[in-house]
């Protein structure tokens, strides 16, 4: 399937402000990545077989979600400050009621703190949340910018975080 951003002009004020590729915000290759990788796959459920569709439930999971305002109530903000794993972990779990993939870029030096990179809430094909280390990944969110922090451009940059080192959750530019 080809890439159609026509096909769900009606959702770009929202992917605009929900959803952004913070590096190139005038650019569409973001939401392209993310539909060849996930939408075309996902595009086999008929709730789901088209941009159009693809898109406006990942915003509608994405609003319900609401993954700033839970962090927010554990004071975890994009800071100077640094994060132990645990609480970043602990309490989306304890919020969602199932363990989120959390995954950073690791750092080049042992003194340097490991950068927060994506988190991923997963769902079943009915849209509710699931565990994502017991259970395949169905659906995922990822913020453009924290995407490719500090300069990482592919995902393979990312792996999951690891627990004794420091999280640094970077403020967006």
């Amino acid at each position: 399937m080809c890439f159609c951003c026509v096909c769900f002009q009606d959702l770009l004020p929202d992917m605009k402000k929900s959803w952004p590729d913070l590096l190139n915000p005038s650019s569409v290759q973001f939401w392209k990545y993310e539909w060849s990788k996930h939408g075309t796959c996902a595009a086999e459920a008929a709730s789901l077989n088209s941009q159009h569709k693809y898109f406006s439930k990942a915003l509608e999971l994405y609003h319900k979600v609401d993954l700033n305002s839970m962090l927010m109530k554990f004071n975890i903000t994009p800071s100077d400050k640094y994060y132990t794993f645990s609480e970043i972990e602990e309490g989306m779990t304890n919020f969602y009621g199932v363990k989120p993939k959390i995954q950073c870029v690791h750092p080049s030096k042992n003194s340097e703190p490991q950068v927060l990179g994506q988190i991923e809430i997963c769902f079943d094909t009915d849209f509710t949340l699931l565990d994502c280390e017991k259970h395949f990944t169905i659906s995922t969110f990822s913020r453009g910018s924290l995407d490719h922090p500090l300069g990482v451009t592919k995902p393979s940059g990312l792996s999951v975080c690891s627990y004794d080192i420091p999280v640094y959750y970077p403020p967006t530019p």
